[in-house]
């Protein structure tokens, strides 16, 4: 049995068709269907299969009839098991169809990890959401569980999403972190590990940066910063503007994986297992570009206010510094104060960039405190560029 109810929507036309749809009934439900499509001649029309319970072969023909006196036709709600079909069918390339998502709440859950597209969420003991910041995220959700298929196909441990919700106004992905720790919490409450979790966090670096990424699969992360580069030509004097453009683009093409935001909420413990999380700034490029972000999260954005790093990471600053200062010795594999200052400098030219133009962006000069924070970086970065010639090391 179906039942089809129509109600106009603003510019559209709506109906809900419930039930099933089979061999037995096609022929009326097409006939139902056409007779309310032509009470509202030349309306869009919009098919709600909330309530749909099967359908088969039959069925989607009288889909594929209503598209083609419909063309704009738009498919809402749809269950699993349904979209299961309409995906092998390949209606899903033919026409929009959106699917049903199941409501999670992170109200009082525990926050693990905050990046810049979205904030990851505990919602049990197995499992953790990532909402993300985009109200409209599905093609931002698509795009990050491709690319986390990427890395684990080419060796990195890292979670793949199972399935993805409606959290508040926006969606997220639910992972299975089964009881899993990130290195931040590691950090703030066992400090005798902070040189475990080096070498842990080198060693996972270290096997990020390995990994050659076949042509095409990943971004460029050299576009992204030659695009941050370009916009500071507004925000710096001329020479120094066109100095920064010039070092950026003069950095190598390089297909090897970097994470882009590499930081210890982003590394968990799950047992015996370091998984890598929050993929979707996965890129490929220079390891300068990975430095960059990384001292970022440690000081740079701490730097005016010493206290984000606790609000953000959940240790002190002195403890960040610390870890900073040990990552990159064990990643040149060397302590030699000189190559260390050297690196470091070129990642805070990087770093920098990317932070001015972030909180110009966010319209941080509109404040007294982000106006501070923006002079602050300006003039460090200014310094560096006065005695730094090339990017790469």
């Amino acid at each position: 049995m179906h039942k089809v109810a129509a109600a106009l929507k603003g510019d559209h036309l709506e109906l809900k068709l419930s039930g099933r749809v089979d061999s037995n009934n096609s022929r009326q439900a097409e006939e139902d269907i056409m007779e309310l499509v032509s009470s509202a001649p030349g309306m869009p029309v919009v098919l709600d299969l909330e309530e749909l319970e099967y359908i088969s072969s039959a069925g989607l023909r009288v889909l594929l009839h209503l598209r083609k006196t419909n063309p704009s036709l738009r498919l809402t709600n749809v269950s699993s098991n349904i979209y299961e079909i309409l995906e092998m069918t390949g209606f899903t390339q033919m026409m929009p169809v959106e699917k049903a998502y199941r409501v999670v709440s992170v109200e009082g859950c525990e926050e693990i990890g905050r990046g810049a597209n979205g904030t990851i969420y505990r919602i049990d003991q197995d499992n953790v959401v990532k909402v993300y910041n985009n109200a409209d995220a599905l093609a931002d959700i698509q795009h990050e569980r491709e690319v986390a298929r990427i890395a684990l196909v080419l060796g990195i441990p890292t979670a793949i999403s199972y399935d993805v919700v409606r959290v508040g106004e926006s969606y997220g992905s639910v992972f299975e972190l089964l009881n899993a720790r990130s290195f931040s919490k590691i950090l703030a409450n066992e400090p005798d590990k902070l040189d475990w979790c080096v070498n842990e966090y080198v060693e996972m670096l270290k096997k990020i940066h390995g990994t050659l990424v076949p042509a095409g699969k990943l971004p460029d992360m050299r576009e992204t910063v030659v695009g941050w580069a370009m916009f500071m030509k507004d925000h710096l004097p001329e020479e120094a503007g066109e100095k920064l453009l010039s070092m950026v683009e003069a950095v190598p093409h390089d297909d090897h994986m970097i994470h882009g935001d590499y930081h210890t909420k982003n590394l968990e413990l799950q047992g015996d297992e370091v998984l890598l999380i929050d993929m979707d700034t996965l890129a490929v490029g220079h390891p300068v570009f990975e430095l960059a972000s990384m001292y970022n999260a440690f000081i740079g954005f701490s730097e005016y206010d010493n206290n984000v790093i606790k609000s953000f990471q959940g240790f002190d600053l002195e403890t960040s510094k610390r870890f900073w200062k040990k990552t990159l010795e064990a990643y040149l594999g060397t302590e030699d104060p000189e190559r260390i200052k050297e690196v470091e400098d070129k990642a805070r030219i990087v770093g920098y960039t990317r932070l001015v133009r972030r909180a110009i962006r966010r319209n941080a000069l509109e404040t007294e405190k982000g106006s501070a924070e923006v002079a602050l970086w300006k003039q460090e970065l200014l310094e560096l560029l006065e005695k730094t010639d090339t990017l790469v090391f």
